[in-house]
């Protein structure tokens, strides 16, 4: 079950992928379509759903983390170019 929920992840993360890249945001574009190759890998290892679930949480943990840095301490606020 955990499995097909991975799948859906790597659809959505592709869906933003495709949007990012039709919006000239191509180092996003580029994020996002490495997450759904691994997302979309993680699906067919059929792994146990503890696995998974642990795989989620560290995946949740560091995009916090990483979102909490780079809006702390990288972000330069603007409004527009």
């Amino acid at each position: 079950m955990m499995d097909r929920m991975y799948r859906v992840l790597a659809f959505w993360t592709g869906i933003f992928a495709v949007l990012f890249f039709v919006g000239d945001m191509f180092n996003m574009a580029l994020l996002f379509f490495a997450q759904t190759g691994a997302l979309l890998a993680l699906s067919y290892l059929n792994l146990s759903e503890r696995v998974y679930i642990y795989i989620f949480g560290a995946y949740c943990t560091i995009f916090f983390v990483g979102f909490t840095i780079y809006s702390t301490f990288l972000l330069v606020p603007s409004f527009g170019h």
